[in-house]
């Protein structure tokens, strides 16, 4: 893989990073993974990635919005933004490539001589990563989850850098603010960011396969607060009321164990205790068979839930967050 811009000048390049892939309807082809990097003077390198996942559609409005309108002159140091890391997908609307089935947040660190997706990560862990001092990758529930929208930051080891992820994820300015305990990060970005020792802010803003006019503004104000907390751009944070929620172990999810109708008990950011019902799945097969009721294992708030009709054993039903109040 290859950039078509300089990386480290100065000034505001638009380019690609431009991967060979021969296929059946262009035999010298390539992927074209759009780029734009903006630098002006000292200051940190901040890397900004949306389309991890090619159904998520706020990151990757708010960065080509970003790309547009920001100007050299507006930054101290440098902007990397990838609106849509995985390029296949996002051009199929797919949470996964369709050149290689690769979930692009599943692969890292990569691997330069695997398949597509694999040789994408890699460029990115390899000849990106290095270059950030902090990491702002976009996500949303894609077409299967829908999500109340918050900012996140993980719980990490070294107490310095758990601290500078926390600040900046609250710096975002979502209206809530998630403290994740990550149960398996192996193959993804996240972990790669983070081992790295560098700053690292992930979002949930929304889903169900779509973009909101209200995520879309929470995405805008957030990458710019973002940069403006880091030093990139001059101001004062935009900061908004935020309520701090926790997802501190395996009992947030709830997972469905039939095939079936997914119905809804309560809405997203509604309080639920332990044992109360959130939804229940109907079988389809017949007429008069009684639907399964899937409860709560603690107490919280609602923050994510199914998005489709029809639910798959295996699938996750519904998140439930401590909610520990004002951040």
């Amino acid at each position: 893989m290859t950039p078509t811009i300089a990386l480290d000048g100065m000034g505001k390049a638009h380019g690609f990073l431009r991967l060979p892939h021969s296929r059946d309807d262009s035999a010298w082809g390539h992927v074209m993974i759009p780029i734009c990097v903006i630098a002006n003077g000292q200051g940190p390198t901040v890397l900004l990635t949306g389309g991890n996942h090619g159904d998520e559609y706020e990151g990757p409005i708010a960065l080509h919005d970003l790309a547009y309108r920001l100007e050299a002159a507006d930054v101290a140091g440098r902007v990397i933004i990838l609106p849509q890391m995985n390029t296949p997908a996002f051009l199929a609307a797919r949470r996964t490539s369709p050149i290689d089935g690769g979930n692009m947040n599943r692969a890292f660190p990569g691997d330069p001589r695997g398949t597509v997706t694999q040789k994408i990560a890699a460029y990115l862990n390899d000849a990106i990563l290095p270059m950030a001092d902090a990491v702002l990758d976009f996500h949303s529930g894609g077409k299967t989850l829908d999500f109340l929208p918050f900012a996140a930051s993980h719980v990490l080891s070294d107490p310095m850098q758990d601290a500078a992820c926390a600040t900046a994820a609250r710096a975002f300015g979502a209206p809530f603010t998630v403290k994740m305990l990550e149960i398996d990060d192996t193959g993804m970005f996240d972990g790669a960011v983070e081992r790295a020792g560098k700053t690292f802010v992930t979002t949930e803003l929304g889903g169900a396969g779509m973009a909101r006019a209200e995520t879309v503004a929470i995405a805008k104000r957030g990458v710019r607060n973002l940069l403006t907390h880091l030093g990139v751009l001059r101001g004062a944070v935009e900061l908004r009321e935020s309520r701090l929620l926790d997802m501190p172990d395996a009992d947030c999810f709830t997972f469905a164990e039939t095939n079936g109708l997914y119905e809804a008990l309560i809405d997203l950011g509604a309080p639920l205790r332990a044992g109360q019902a959130l939804a229940r799945i109907w079988p389809v097969e017949a007429t008069g068979k009684p639907p399964l009721d899937l409860v709560a294992k603690r107490d919280g708030l609602l923050v994510a839930r199914h998005a489709p009709g029809l639910i798959k054993s295996g699938d996750c039903a519904a998140v439930v967050a401590v909610d520990l109040g004002l951040a």
